[in-house]
């Protein structure tokens, strides 16, 4: 358990929450956690899916929607993309208003910096 916190660069505890999520499912031997290949893949695409933003209950519709043997498959990929269709949508609006936020920042900056000049040249006439 712990090479595989420290392949993946994630905590014990974020593994058993994991486990308590149902988003992993060891086998035990003995007791001990035993992680197969297909462990490692579904924790790799859990802390992916983390990044981009996703949920844990998205994280696991998605998972499940893979089946016992792959049969799910494409309803995973139409997942995916309604998930970063909504996901791309979302974040060019936002940049959208970023770029307009940043245009009207230097607007002002601008104006104050003309204004500034203005004051600084008016002052050395007077002088």
């Amino acid at each position: 358990m712990t090479e595989l916190c420290r392949e993946f660069g994630v905590t014990l505890r974020a593994l058993r929450f994991y486990e308590d999520k149902g988003l992993l499912s060891p086998r035990r031997i003995n007791g001990t956690r035993v992680y197969t290949r297909r462990d490692r893949a579904r924790l790799a695409l859990i802390l992916r899916a983390k990044a981009i933003g996703s949920s844990l209950s998205e994280i696991k519709h998605y998972l499940d929607l893979y089946g016992d043997h792959g049969e799910g498959r494409a309803q995973q990929l139409n997942f995916v993309i309604s998930r970063t269709d909504a996901a791309i949508a979302e974040l060019e609006a936002k940049r959208a208003h970023i770029d307009a936020t940043l245009a009207e920042l230097r607007l002002i900056n601008q104006t104050c910096r003309a204004q500034l000049d203005a004051r600084k040249r008016g002052a050395k006439a007077a002088a």
